[in-house]
């Protein structure tokens, strides 16, 4: 039996990477759009904790067999509690914004964390960043000014709380890129859980309301799972294909917060919203584009 050539299996191993981050990308919109349904009703603080407690119960579940307790050991433990930390602040500030703003909205805001993070690996990793990338950095913030509207009663003033949830969490990313130099992928995913769920438990016993119906009960212990598939999805995309290649598919997530927000909600993000969208998503391809070009031109020098 003849074997596939290498470049047969790189482009297979590429494809399985683009599939991964496709279902991320269907998945997680469902885990906003839970929180958005029941933000209305619930304190913000029970529905992160419910996010975190579920997605440990998922990590454990699925990695503690393999691994044990060894799951949980790290040689940079301050690094972790600080990148889980940040995490734990931008799904705060996310699930709060939801309460006022619409899905797509929200997500094409978010948008301008990778953009974020190309700013931040200037002082923090030490990256140089060219003149071709810094416009595009500028380019995307002024997307996010184009959805956001600032003095004017388009949009609401929590979707300056999105713009936090981004910084949080592309800064989450910077140090993210750092354990994984030390750590492997399911140790670092796990301790986000750990220190969400920690973080949430302390204050929950002041902010816990009892489920109203049944429905709402099942919403609540699902945000876990929802989270920790969209994230399992996410890292074996990354296993699978360079990050320049996936990353890209994330936007789909987009499209997935458009159609929940108008089958849910009934809410169409008008046309500032879109044309803010694609400057945001033009900005991070553009972006993505220049760093898979200067990685080829470091692999031939």
């Amino acid at each position: 039996m003849s074997q596939p050539s290498p470049s047969h299996a790189a482009h297979h191993h590429v494809g399985r990477g683009i599939a991964f981050m496709c279902t991320a990308a269907l998945v997680l919109p469902f885990l906003n759009a839970g929180a958005k349904l029941l933000g209305g009703e619930y304190p913000i603080v029970e529905i992160v904790w419910a996010r975190y407690a579920g997605h440990l119960l998922c990590m454990m579940l699925v990695f503690m067999p393999r691994r044990g307790l060894r799951l949980f050991a790290t040689r940079r433990p301050g690094l972790h509690v600080v990148r889980s930390a940040l995490l734990l602040a931008s799904t705060l500030c996310y699930f709060t914004a939801l309460r006022y703003i619409s899905l797509p909205t929200a997500a094409a805001i978010n948008f301008t964390s990778p953009i974020i993070v190309t700013l931040l690996a200037i002082p923090m990793l030490g990256e140089q960043v060219g003149w071709r990338r810094m416009t595009a950095v500028g380019f995307g913030f002024l997307g996010a000014l184009v959805i956001i509207r600032p003095g004017t009663d388009a949009v609401h003033p929590a979707a300056v709380l999105v713009l936090g949830s981004a910084s949080a969490y592309a800064l989450y990313q910077v140090l993210t890129r750092r354990a994984a130099a030390t750590d492997p992928a399911d140790t670092s995913v796990t301790w986000t859980a750990v220190v969400g769920t920690l973080g949430a438990s302390l204050v929950l016993p002041w902010h816990w309301e009892t489920p109203h119906t049944a429905t709402h009960a099942a919403i609540l212990a699902s945000l876990g799972a929802v989270a920790g598939l969209g994230h399992y999805f996410v890292v074996k995309a990354f296993q699978h294909a360079p990050a320049s290649i996936v990353s890209p598919f994330s936007y789909a997530q987009l499209l997935g917060a458009a159609v929940l927000g108008f089958a849910i909600f009934g809410q169409l993000p008008d046309v500032w919203v879109w044309v803010g969208a694609a400057m945001i998503v033009a900005a991070g391809l553009y972006i993505t584009y220049r760093e898979r070009v200067r990685a080829s031109e470091r692999v031939r020098s």
